[in-house]
């Protein structure tokens, strides 16, 4: 990591939306080029500790966009959510190697770790994907809109609280335990929680994925 990417510069916000209750997205100016699946880090004061966040736009959007939910005691989220467009935020350039590519994948997150698959969705890699997401409650699948119509039955939400048609009813771990066999000819991307991502990795090794075709991104 270059000092360049990790020195702060100022942007103004372009768009604040509450897509869930407690959960944002916020954008701003893209002014550089990045992998999908990077992440950057964000500060609301220059002289703070900035935190990372994972891209959740296309490589080729004019905006950068991030998805965060509100951490109940936490330092920076809560000043995130009060921002309002026109007011400043602090970022660096673009980070990290949970790169996406065009080639078979599944993609597996929970929450708002499904941001870096929207940037290589929205990024053109379409090709013969499976997205497997996990959330407490039916508006917990963000960015469905993106997915359902075109992935249909290769769109898997896993829910824990709530029920409906097409949604499974249980933990990310719970559907994947259940199937009796998984694709073994392709990488699986996860990202999310670090206890979804162990249990998860766990369960495909199990299941005859070997591991150096499991990639694992963790939010904190």
């Amino acid at each position: 990591m270059s000092k360049s990417k990790m020195e702060l510069s100022e942007a103004k916000l372009i768009k604040k939306t509450e897509i869930a209750p407690g959960v944002f997205v916020i954008s701003y100016q893209r002014n550089f080029t990045f992998l999908p699946g990077q992440v950057v880090a964000i500060a609301v004061n220059r002289d703070e500790k900035p935190r990372m966040y994972s891209i959740a736009s296309g490589n080729t959007e004019a905006e950068i966009s991030i998805i965060f939910n509100i951490k109940p005691g936490g330092e920076l989220t809560p000043q995130l959510a009060g921002l309002m467009p026109g007011d400043s935020i602090y970022t660096t350039g673009p980070m990290g190697n949970f790169y996406g590519s065009d080639e078979p994948a599944v993609w597996i997150a929970n929450g708002t770790g499904i941001a870096p698959f929207v940037s290589m969705w929205r990024s053109g890699f379409r090709n013969d994907k499976i997205i497997v997401h996990g959330g407490r409650y039916l508006n917990s699948f963000y960015f469905e809109n993106d997915f359902k119509n075109e992935l249909g039955e290769k769109y898997i939400r896993c829910c824990t609280r709530e029920n409906a048609e097409n949604v499974f009813f249980g933990r990310i771990t719970k559907w994947l335990t259940e199937q009796s066999a998984l694709p073994t000819n392709r990488k699986y991307y996860l990202c999310g929680s670090a206890e979804m991502v162990v249990e998860v990795r766990d369960i495909l090794i199990e299941k005859g994925i070997k591991y150096d075709q499991i990639v694992a991104e963790i939010y904190f």
